[in-house]
């Protein structure tokens, strides 16, 4: 399996798509906490917090036309490396005794329009 980085073409979009949900969860009350957290390969695209608690979000953005739902994409491998990223974030930052969700974002970018879906609590993490 190849190791690539987010370069050119790919990684603006993945990195504009991470700025509109930013900018949709602050005008929702959010405060981001952090972009692009990592530990040792886990990663997490924005981690943010309201009044209900703390948000880990993955974000999916493509270009038209689409192959599947990006949403599809976060599988059950996905949300169990995002869990296990949150856990390592819950462990190392004081974030008290805070209710943590799993979120989705995905936007799709069609040269003229730019839609963002956003899934708040779009899944329970299984722990295995």
């Amino acid at each position: 399996m190849e190791n690539r980085k987010n370069t050119g073409q790919e990684g603006k979009i993945g990195r504009h798509g991470e700025d509109l949900v930013c900018r949709h969860l602050l005008g929702c009350g959010h405060t981001i906490l952090e972009r692009n957290w990592r530990s040792g390969h886990l990663e997490i695209d924005i981690i943010s917090m309201d009044s209900q608690g703390i948000h880990f979000v993955e974000v999916k953005s493509r270009r038209t036309p689409l192959m599947s739902d990006p949403v599809e994409s976060v599988d059950t491998g996905k949300q169990k490396r995002i869990a296990a990223a949150a856990s390592r974030y819950m462990k190392t930052h004081d974030t008290g005794d805070r209710e943590c969700f799993f979120d989705v974002a995905t936007v799709t970018f069609d040269g003229k329009t730019t839609e963002l879906r956003y899934y708040p609590h779009a899944y329970i993490p299984v722990y295995v």
